[in-house]
């Protein structure tokens, strides 16, 4: 099978690329050798944002790419993506007010036109804000968008392969080489495939894919290190929070899966991919920057759950990690077919990183490029009021109850009507494997968006894992494997 390009790697870069490609027309194949958004693209805070903290690096051309492209997401994926108001309180602060304030401003001007709040400061009628903190309402207010990262990831890779891309999840690459003008790779499942050109998305493993390619890159990637801690609930509201830190980083208090709040990030540097685990330090840390700002006092022993991800940044040569560019660098070797390496990159940015990663590959490819996704919603998306879309699934499915119709509403947007369409009650359902997860629902997840495994929909297609006790989990995995006997692995 000769496809025009072979990507490398099923994170939020990969599968962008992969769609927009598709979008332009190109045959495309996309290999992920363990789930998509199995890593970095799973881990992060989960933010759609400019990234205000960029703005002390001057780093003006990332904040103000990113601001535009919150302003498409948040249109283009309702269900999944909603605006959220930050707080910002300005106690313990490392920086003065009027720079806080400045900065702020900025923020909003480079945002340009956009549907999101402007910001300003904190009220006294800001009681519902206020109420958590140490020391009252003295502070800001700013927006920006929520993400449930793993589902903008495999909704890339759904919109990539209903334009005719092939996904293929469970599969690496094992060798690869140029021969004349095309590439002759080797799949872990013993296929041979070959391609015009391999865009490697291998996120923190860009370095070691060059290396079993045979090429040298003269950009270099920083792995660093980001940790989340989840723990109950600790404000009311739909809001979150920046706190300031006296090192001056930022840690972000979220509003996360109804009974919880998230809590991150850490910005650890280290030697490899496989360190994405979260250590005690980290813990620590993240837990005296609640304290230092909310009544509410937490320890380590009310942390429910972690998740930590290795984000390939490129290497700048900052000598510190927090200061390090989360700009992305897109580096061409055109000696024979093309090979793209992508190098750092954000969650808010990789649709504009596609856009890029086509114009970079179109001279030697000998195809036009032109924007094809800044304004096509993503599956599901077509949405004009997400409150109005859910009272319209509560109606047309009253037997998935309150809370089960708001998390499918969210999770799947308009493609509910093609999962559920026939169904008139819950037995049709099928039975439920747990935490709300019926037969119906997991044949979808396998069929429809390559889950091979019950971690794949706990952790990151649904989230309800967080929701269950390991006895519930346990018995969600046997029922999965049940229905999907687990295939022989090649990677």
């Amino acid at each position: 099978m000769t496809y025009d390009i072979l990507i490398i790697g099923g994170g939020i870069n990969g599968c962008a690329i992969a769609r927009e490609a598709s979008l332009l027309g190109l045959k495309v194949m996309l290999v992920e050798r363990d789930d998509l958004a199995g890593h970095t693209s799973s881990a992060s805070t989960k933010l759609i944002h400019g990234g205000l903290r960029y703005l002390e690096y001057y780093d003006f051309k990332l904040v103000a790419e990113a601001l535009r492209e919150r302003e498409r997401l948040v249109k283009a994926a309702p269900h999944i993506i909603r605006p959220m108001q930050f707080v910002l309180p300005h106690e313990n602060a490392v920086r003065p007010w009027w720079m806080v304030r400045i900065g702020l401003y900025l923020y909003d001007f480079l945002g340009g036109k956009m549907s999101l709040p402007r910001s300003r400061g904190l009220r006294k009628s800001d009681t519902l804000y206020a109420a958590p903190l140490k020391h009252g309402g003295s502070g800001f207010v700013y927006s920006d968008a929520f993400v449930d990262d793993s589902r903008l990831t495999v909704l890339n890779a759904i919109d990539a392969a209903d334009n005719g891309a092939d996904v293929a999840v469970g599969v690496a690459v094992e060798s690869a080489r140029r021969e004349g003008g095309i590439w002759r790779a080797t799949l872990s499942d013993w296929r041979t495939v070959e391609a015009r050109a391999i865009v490697n998305a291998a996120g923190p493993w860009v370095h070691q894919m060059l290396g079993s390619l045979g090429v040298n890159a003269s950009s270099n990637v920083r792995l660093v290190k980001g940790s989340h801690i989840v723990v109950p609930k600790l404000f009311e509201g739909s809001h979150s929070y920046i706190l300031q830190q006296p090192d001056r980083r930022i840690v972000f208090a979220i509003p996360y899966q109804g009974d919880f709040t998230e809590i991150g990030t850490t910005d650890v540097p280290v030697d490899a991919p496989e360190d994405a685990r979260i250590d005690d330090d980290e813990i620590a840390y993240l837990c005296e920057a609640v304290n230092r700002h909310f009544t509410t006092q937490i320890t380590t022993a009310d942390v429910t759950s972690t998740w930590s991800g290795v984000r390939p940044l490129y290497d700048d040569g900052a000598s510190e990690a927090k200061a390090v560019t989360r700009d992305y660098v897109l580096e061409l070797d055109a000696n024979g077919p093309a090979l793209l390496s992508i190098f750092g990159g954000k969650i808010t940015t990789a649709r504009h990183l596609a856009e890029e990663a086509m114009e970079k590959l179109a001279p030697s490819m000998g195809f036009r490029a032109h924007p094809v996704s800044r304004a096509r919603v993503f599956p599901g998306g077509a949405i004009a009021d997400f409150d109005t879309f859910h009272a319209q699934v509560v109606a047309t499915w009253p037997f998935l109850g309150e809370a089960r119709s708001l998390r499918m509403a969210h999770a799947y947007g308009q493609m509910l009507a093609e999962m559920l369409g026939g169904i008139t009650d819950e037995a049709a359902l099928g039975p439920n494997l747990g935490g709300g997860v019926t037969e119906v629902e997991a044949r979808w997840l396998h069929d429809r968006e390559w889950a091979r495994t019950a971690d794949d929909v706990l952790k990151r297609r649904s989230k309800v894992g967080l929701h269950l006790s390991a006895a519930e989990t346990a018995a969600f995995e046997a029922r999965w494997n049940a229905m999907f006997p687990r295939e022989p692995s090649y990677a």
